[in-house]
């Protein structure tokens, strides 16, 4: 890939418009370029980023740069940007190719296209790995037609031309910038030419820190997000929801009454409980509160984590290989089901008409919901639209457009605009979670090889019907894919152990729970990877090992040795650490990138029992460092970014982050109950080493922390109390807080915020 001449298309448009093709349309190739071995698994030849990419590749050609009379440049990006940074780094690109400043090239977000097929689903941390080649390619044409156009209008060689922030200049002193010849360079017909984007040596922006293009609006409170938006007549909505996850509604006992109410406009029974429509948000919360409902029975009544949990366990299957002439380590984990809530809550506008619907919302799969919402109408595809807002933030949960859903169903109804938000104890007791799990490990071990690692996963049912972003796999998500579910598939592609352990195996068992479940941020790995790495610490102990030399010794990759040995040197792997306190590490390969991290943590009595108010504090972690290879970073901030969400994410799962089900519904009704990291539980030392350019493109990032800090959290525990963890978060027995009542639904809104202000 590295120059190769791709080809692309100039599109018929008043001013010069490119798109580009990707895959089999490439011409001129390059060529390319002590422990048991362990077999090759799935996930090391075909992960789930090669099939993400491969599934975008179709349609590459469908996404468009475009040069504008301003000499500004515009994308609509087929991608969802929440908080991960992608809108600044596709900008990168574009601005390198094309020699722009970056502030002259905007990254919208497209509108559903049903057109672009599995090229529109955001997830996987794939956004940059599968948009990178298209995207460069597309800029380039842009490039060299306009290049080409100057030369033609000054009757000079292409080759005597040079450009620098959109002014191309001439050896004999002519310039002209990008915006003057916008209109000359356009094409009246679509025509294939093929191009060489910049050689990557020769980049000048990316790979460099910038800050995000939308920092500046977001402290300042000017970026819209959905609720931001003046939608006319669009009335603040919300919805009162069950007691039990998919109780339905039997009747209403009050409606009248409710409907009565001051600056209520509307109130109609869906499927998803009773919506009610106001003036204020602050009413609908009132007349929630107010409505007296008879309720149906939930799909999961009576379920708990023990109940869940004994189900797990009944479906994981033994191990299979026993410890013939060797020595074993078998060990089990449990892993509590998690939030997927965000800190914008799930939210959506909706305005459906007789033949029409028009929809916004921060969706990460927008066909899907697109075609969904259809269906739901009797509406063809074509006549609903579905606009993609800007999300604050999505942990996974926006890949489902239940909001979306839910908001034109009630527009429908009542047959006016809406302004749906959902209350935060909505999206915890009612939003997505990451399931419950457990996963079971043998390793089989003599003198200083590993023979055999078998881990056994088992989870309560992963909801993938947002398939690959369209209907017919989310459809098919439904379904058995060959002699693999959809859910077994993304397990295979995305678990590989990274050391040599002789026979190695994982496999993933399913429990059809009905709970509300999605892919919170890096799907399976935290669990599996957590279990995992434990287990690689207690192999080092039963060797005499340093964990990190044992790590070492056991890479199928020289990539992962770099990562750790800079991880051990700049976090002063060993360093002495008084009793109670230690450091531990933890890796995790993904997305054709790796991550290594070490921590230190504080687990002495007067860390663990100190008070704060409404919180759960436990153990500390004191100091976090993490190294990250990504083959080629585009925005190294924005990267280090990242990772600091992924630290925050590990120490919350491996100490404090969790949802309590008890009857068939979680017990947690807010962020103040659900204890993400905290102020009080960060690191007072963190720092993140991006490794210089590796491979050339670019692995994912999105996700990729998250599993190796859970790792490092859990493992640096095991060492500072001589036990190690087997059930996570740690502090999942202290419930911390009072439950909220499941009737009403939601608390009447606060009128003492002073009250808790620090």
């Amino acid at each position: 890939m590295r120059r190769r001449r791709f080809l692309g298309y100039l599109l018929a448009a008043p001013t010069l418009a490119v798109a580009a093709e990707i895959g089999g349309a490439a011409v001129d190739p390059d060529t390319a370029e002590g422990a048991i071995p362990s077999p090759p698994e799935p996930a090391d030849t075909y992960d789930l980023s090669d099939a993400l990419t491969d599934a975008a590749m179709p349609t590459a050609n469908l996404i468009t740069v475009q040069v504008n009379p301003d000499g500004t440049a515009s994308f609509a990006l087929p991608r969802a940007e929440v908080g991960q940074g992608i809108t600044t780094a596709i900008g990168m690109l574009i601005a390198e190719e094309l020699d722009l400043p970056l502030s002259k090239v905007t990254v919208t977000l497209a509108d559903a296209r049903p057109e672009l097929l599995f090229n529109q689903l955001t997830g996987g941390s794939n956004t940059i790995h599968a948009m990178y080649q298209p995207v460069r390619t597309a800029a380039a044409i842009a490039r060299a037609r306009l290049l080409a156009t100057a030369a033609a209008q000054w009757g000079v060689p292409v080759s005597s031309l040079s450009v620098k922030n959109g002014v191309i200049r001439s050896g004999n002193g002519k310039t002209a910038s990008y915006g003057s010849l916008a209109r000359a360079a356009a094409s009246d017909t679509v025509r294939p030419v093929t191009v060489t984007p910049k050689p990557e040596s020769a980049f000048t922006l990316v790979g460099t820190p910038q800050n995000r293009v939308d920092a500046h609006d977001i402290v300042t409170g000017k970026k819209k997000f959905t609720l931001d938006l003046a939608v006319p007549n669009a009335k603040p909505t919300m919805v009162c929801r069950p007691p039990t996850i998919n109780g339905t509604v039997r009747a209403v006992r009050n409606l009248a009454q409710v409907r009565a109410m001051p600056g209520i406009t509307d109130v109609a029974v869906v499927s998803t409980g009773v919506a009610v429509r106001g003036e204020t948000f602050g009413q609908c919360i009132d007349a929630v509160r107010a409505l007296q409902v008879t309720w149906g029975p939930g799909s999961v009544d009576g379920e708990s984590d023990d109940t869940v949990l004994d189900k797990l366990k009944a479906a994981t299957p033994p191990p299979a290989v026993p410890p013939v002439l060797t020595k074993s380590i078998d060990a089990e984990f449990v892993f509590a089901f998690a939030s997927n809530s965000a800190l914008e809550t799930n939210c959506a506008i909706a305005d459906v008409r007789k033949d029409r619907a028009e929809i916004w919302s921060g969706l990460k799969s927008p066909i899907t919901t697109q075609e969904q919402i259809a269906k739901m109408l009797g509406l063809p595809v074509s006549a609903v639209t579905v606009h993609v807002t800007q999300g604050g933030g999505s942990f996974g949960r926006k890949l489902f457009g239940d909001a979306a859903l839910e908001a034109a169903e009630i527009s429908h109804k009542i047959g006016k605009p809406v302004k749906l938000m959902w209350h935060r104890t909505d999206d915890f007791r009612h939003g997505r979670a990451h399931p419950m799990s457990y996963s079971r490990i043998r390793v089989n071990y003599s003198g200083a090889n590993v023979v055999s690692y078998e881990q056994r996963h088992a989870s309560s049912a992963t909801d993938f019907s947002h398939g690959l972003g369209e209907i017919l796999t989310a459809t098919s998500a439904k379904l058995p894919v060959g002699e693999l579910g959809f859910s077994e598939t993304v397990f295979t592609l995305s678990q590989s152990v990274p050391y040599n352990f002789g026979a190695t195996t994982q496999t993933l068992t399913e429990v059809p729970l009905k709970f509300h479940t999605g892919s919170m941020r890096n799907v399976y790995s935290p669990n599996v990877v957590c279990a995992r790495e434990l287990v690689v610490d207690q192999l080092a102990a039963k060797m005499s090992q340093d964990p990190v030399a044992f790590r070492r010794s056991f890479f199928k990759d020289d990539r992962f040795r770099a990562v750790l040995d800079k991880l051990a040197q700049v976090g002063q792997w060993g360093r002495s650490m008084p009793k109670g306190t230690a450091q531990g590490v933890g890796f995790h390969h993904e997305y054709k990138s790796c991550s290594a991290v070490l921590v230190e943590i504080d687990c002495r009595p007067e860390t663990v029992n100190r008070e704060v108010r409404d919180g759960v504090t436990g153990p500390r972690v004191t100091k976090a460092v993490m190294v990250v290879d990504v083959g080629r970073p585009i925005n190294p901030r924005g990267l280090q970014a990242q990772m600091m969400g992924c630290i925050s994410d590990g120490i919350g799962l491996a100490l404090t982050e969790s949802l309590h089900i008890a009857d068939g519904l979680p017990l947690e009704g807010s962020w103040d109950n659900f204890f993400y990291t905290r102020q009080w539980n960060t690191p007072t030392e963190m720092q993140i080493v991006v490794m210089p350019t590796t491979t050339g493109d670019p692995g994912g990032a999105g996700e990729l922390g998250v599993a190796s800090s859970l790792a490092a959290v859990a493992c640096a525990y095991a060492r500072a109390t001589g036990t190690m963890p087997t059930r996570f978060p740690i502090n999942h027995g202290t419930l911390g807080f009072d439950p909220l009542p499941r009737v009403p639904p939601i608390p009447q809104s606060p009128t003492d915020g002073l009250k808790y202000a620090f």
